[in-house]
This record gives structure tokens, sequence and C-alpha cells, in this order.
């Protein structure tokens, strides 16, 4: 019994069958598309987790941002003094 209750003779004969519909020249050109596929698939995917982390990096903590909005309330007051001093 080979995978899925499926002998060896049975794939061999659907095998053979295929090439009969399609011919060789058919099936040669569709796996090469197909392994350029997987190929391009696999770049996307690599190109993308180099990327992740310079975005994590440009990406402002929060931290940081409640910094600046403390800074940016202590500059208003100060504006807002010096107008009143005037």
């Amino acid at each position: 019994m080979g995978i899925g209750g499926i002998s060896i003779w049975q794939l061999l004969i659907v095998l053979a069958i295929v090439i009969m519909i399609f011919g060789t020249k058919k099936l040669k050109s569709l796996g090469s598309d197909l392994g350029s596929a997987v190929k391009g698939f696999r770049q996307s995917v690599t190109d993308k987790s180099e990327e992740k982390p310079a975005d994590d990096a440009a990406q402002p903590t929060a931290e940081s941002t409640v910094q600046q909005n403390e800074s940016s309330e202590e500059h208003t007051k100060q504006q807002t003094e010096t107008k009143e001093k005037v």
C-alpha cells in the first residue's frame, strides 16, 4: 500500500495518462513556471522578514511619545506665561 491507500502502480498509470494528455513539453513548462513562482514567493518572504526589524526601529515607543507630549505641554505653558507677562 502506498500513500492513502494508493499503490505505486496506480500512481504510475495516472502519470502515464497525464503525460499522454498534456505531453512532456507542456509539463516541462508547467514545472518551470511553478518553480519560478515558488522562488519568487520565497524571495518576497525573506525580503519582508529582513525589512521588519527596520520598521520596528522606526516606530516610536510609548515612552518617547509620552516624553514628547510632556515637553510640548511644558513649551505651551512657557509661551502662555510669557504672554501673560507682556
